[in-house]
């Protein structure tokens, strides 16, 4: 498996580190403090470079939390060790020391995702961060000089085949696509196969990945503590001069296969493309992030290049670097390298604002399957007060065997093979989802698990949550998220997350005090203006007879 043109396809959490997909565990940031299994086989809300390389880095440890209430202490000695800097180009940078062992991890995070993508080009902010490994004008080419002019008659060449086939001309297409390959071919004996990939490796790097999200692309990795400097160049070369339509149609193809695998050819694919389209009416949220097949295939290398000339300017970019660093150095060698990047202005969101649902919405789908039942309601962002109450009440019906919907659905009533759900569906930037989702057991029926669901989802509004359960899953959410902050690049990955999503980074240690605040009370509040019918979005997967 090529690490750098393959890709797996994971359902975005809004606050969740660890996901498992499938048939693999892919380490992804996502916001969350509870944990979730994965719809299997989606291609809906994160996609991912590669999976993790089997040999790690060891991680630097965190200095072991206070066992009180209070996260104050952990983040006044955070906050001790913590350097903020901002370019004067508006490129900002987050430095967190931890000398415990000689190693730095980096993550390069980008403000944007498929919610930013232009109408009829969605999948084009995935399809960017595929090619932000295809190197530069000196990496990744034995000529750059020779390979330019063979790219840029490549990108004519399919807009005549393109306008051959609008007009029907078979002939034309033929000769016009003869010479394409041609081309192509010649092309890619300049190209030098991961050789991005292969430098970071030499020297010493791991994890080198990427992930696109609905609201954000990130590239990390980790180098011994010697190579801060390599990395800098690296990573500034690669955003600087980047050669965007390098394999550009080889990795089109590639792209058109994933969504294939996993949406196309997916029952459940197709059926959470389709909930989220029902869930939303404007919001681009409904979008999926791998890109609809027409407006993959429709892309070009001057779209590509038109998104990253928007959304990749210094403004729009957060850097963080966690371990043996020193800050001083860090600010040095960022002022030499990113220093060198032009100002621009930040792009203006245009996020259309989703009206209030009103009515009680359904989508039903007949696909050779084993039935899925899915239940939607919406919710506000993660900036919203209640945003840890949510995350509660996730837990609550969703954490592992000890969940209420586990315990009722599969243990007790066996009317499903698995229950779950999370909050923060297909992002949380944004007022987003809480989904709910079971695979119906033999001999039951989506009926029957609708009634369940509702009845688990019910209690919640009707009876106060008793103090040893709420104690267990905010005892539960605290060691998940102090234990996604042990290693260098789960702190990255969080520190950046909250800073840019919610304005400070210091919200990421204010949200389990904000947990632990929550009480049964808030329960029944949330549960009883959230959980009602005109709030509610209802999928159906049903097993197709014959």
């Amino acid at each position: 498996m090529n690490q750098l043109s393959s890709r797996q396809v994971v359902l975005n959490h809004s606050n969740q580190v660890f996901v498992k997909l499938s048939w693999l565990l892919i380490t992804l940031l996502a916001l969350t403090t509870f944990s979730w299994v994965s719809l299997p086989e989606i291609a809906l809300a994160q996609t991912q470079t590669a999976p993790p390389p089997s040999r790690t880095l060891q991680p630097n440890k965190a200095p072991a939390p206070p066992n009180k209430s209070s996260i104050q202490p952990y983040l006044d000695r955070v906050v001790k060790q913590l350097t903020e800097f901002q370019l004067g180009n508006g490129m900002k940078f987050i430095v967190l020391e931890r000398h415990q062992a000689p190693v730095v991890s980096f993550l390069t995070y980008a403000d944007v995702g498929g919610i930013d993508e232009p109408d009829g080009q969605t999948g084009v902010a995935h399809f960017l961060e595929h090619l932000a490994f295809k190197g530069t004008k000196r990496i990744g080419t034995t000529d750059y000089k020779a390979e330019k002019p063979l790219l840029e008659r490549l990108e004519q060449l399919d807009s005549q085949i393109r306008t051959a086939k609008a007009d029907g001309k078979k002939d034309e297409i033929a000769q016009l696509q003869a010479e394409f390959k041609q081309l192509e071919a010649q092309a890619a004996k300049l190209v030098k196969q991961n050789e991005m990939g292969q430098i970071v490796q030499q020297a010493g790097g791991v994890g080198l990945n990427a992930t696109t999200s609905t609201e954000a692309t990130r590239y990390f990795y980790s180098f011994p503590s010697n190579k801060l400097e390599l990395w800098m160049s690296l990573e500034s070369e690669r955003f600087l001069e980047p050669v965007l339509s390098r394999e550009f149609y080889k990795e089109k193809d590639v792209i058109l296969e994933e969504r294939r695998l996993r949406v196309d050819n997916s029952p459940i694919g197709q059926m959470v493309e389709k909930f989220i389209d029902t869930a939303y009416k404007v919001h681009p949220y409904k979008r999926p992030v791998i890109g609809y097949d027409e407006d993959i295939r429709n892309l070009t290398p001057d779209n590509v290049q038109k998104f990253f000339d928007i959304y990749y300017v210094p403004n729009n970019i957060a850097i963080a670097i966690v371990g043996d660093v020193n800050p001083n150095e860090v600010k040095r060698l960022a002022q030499t390298y990113f220093g060198r990047y032009q100002a621009k202005p930040k792009p203006q969101s245009k996020i259309p604002t989703e009206p209030k649902q009103t009515q009680t919405r359904e989508v039903t789908l007949e696909l050779p399957s084993q039935p899925w039942y899915l239940e939607g309601y919406h919710r506000p962002a993660i900036t919203h007060p209640d945003n840890a109450v949510y995350e509660i009440i996730g837990r609550l019906l969703s954490e592992g065997r000890t969940s209420r919907l586990y315990k009722s659905l599969v243990e007790k009533q066996r009317l499903a093979l698995t229950a779950q759900g999370f909050s923060g569906f297909p992002g949380d930037k944004y007022p987003n989802l809480m989904l709910f989702y079971a695979l119906t057991a033999p001999g039951n029926t989506v009926d029957q698990l609708a009634v369940g669901l509702r009845q688990e989802i019910d209690r919640l509004k009707t009876q106060p949550v008793n103090a040893t359960e709420l104690q267990r899953v905010k005892t539960q959410a605290r060691a998940d998220l102090l234990r996604s902050l042990d290693s260098n690049t789960g702190m990255a990955q969080l520190l950046l997350e909250y800073e840019v999503k919610t304005g400070a980074w210091q919200n990421l240690f204010k949200q389990l005090d904000q947990i632990a605040a929550v009480t049964p009370a808030d329960i029944q509040r949330v549960a009883k203006a959230a959980f009602i019918p005109e709030n509610r979005t209802i999928g159906k997967l049903l097993s197709k007879q014959g």
